[in-house]
């Protein structure tokens, strides 16, 4: 887990949809190249007010000849994140990362089944572009539900088709896609995917999480990449503990920050 902050450039900050934005960071060469569920921690380079950095997921990377980039998709939930929404051209950023842990890839299992809600797509649209690019899955194996409460909400969908050749649309009012929680309209399907032959990646709110952790037995290979507040990035605060099953099935907390993002979901305690 690399600890190091850097000096970022912001090259380019769209709104892509009301709340939603694309940020394009361009960093140092050194930065290193992140895994698909792994994060960032940004604020704005000088700034002190609001002191704490924002969390968020890498949804893509791009490496040139002396430095790199990096695009963050993030929606405006408070007064840090419209701060960073108001960022432009030439603004500087601190960025500390990559953070976390990623996900893993079973060479066992054939087909690949991603559930995102709303902002959850960023880090599972770098996992299905890393899977065609560098492991060679086929798109036609692998399959991507993708909810938002309306079609105003949805984003990432035009980069998610390079990747996936089956796509399921839901919006909870049925402005787009299937009327239906993506959680729904995938346990509508699940006798499709064997288990043996099935992994299945997700990140959503909690609900979403949750609700999934219900319809899925432990035969199933599945993680999940948790959205949660986060202080530090780096475990110091413990301020983004979670319960979990250890090795023997008891009761602990682990730091999604410093342990996570990515769990699996097996090991998750309700509480």
């Amino acid at each position: 887990m690399a600890k190091d902050i850097y000096i970022g450039e912001v090259s380019r900050n769209e709104e892509v949809r009301e709340d939603f934005f694309l940020m394009r960071v361009t960093l140092p060469s050194g930065f290193v190249e992140p895994m698909p569920g792994q994060f960032v921690m940004i604020r704005i380079a000088g700034l002190n007010d609001p002191f704490l950095s924002r969390p968020i997921s890498i949804y893509s990377f791009a490496r040139g000849r002396s430095s790199c980039a990096i695009e963050l998709l993030f929606r405006v939930v408070g007064k840090g994140t419209r701060i960073l929404a108001g960022l432009i051209k030439g603004s500087l950023v601190e960025i500390s990362g990559p953070l976390g842990g990623s996900f893993q890839i079973d060479d066992q299992k054939k087909n690949i089944v991603f559930i995102a809600g709303g902002i959850g797509i960023a880090p599972l649209s770098l996992f299905a572009e890393n899977l065609c690019r560098k492991v060679c899955r086929r798109s036609d194996a692998m399959t991507f539900y993708l909810g938002a409460q309306s079609a105003d909400a949805l984003i990432g969908l035009n980069r998610v088709h390079k990747y996936c050749g089956n796509i399921i649309v839901c919006t909870d009012d049925g402005s787009a896609g299937i009327k239906s929680l993506v959680t729904k309209a995938f346990q509508k399907n699940l006798k499709k995917y064997d288990p043996a032959d099935t992994a299945i990646y997700a990140c959503g709110p909690r609900p979403m999480i949750r609700a999934l952790s219900g319809m899925l037995d432990t035969k199933y290979f599945c993680q999940v990449s948790l959205e949660e507040r986060m202080a530090c990035g780096v475990g110091a605060c413990v301020g983004c503990a979670v319960a979990v099953k250890d090795e023997l099935g008891q009761k602990t907390y682990k730091r999604v920050c410093a342990d996570g993002p990515v769990f699996e979901l097996k090991d998750i305690v309700w509480e």
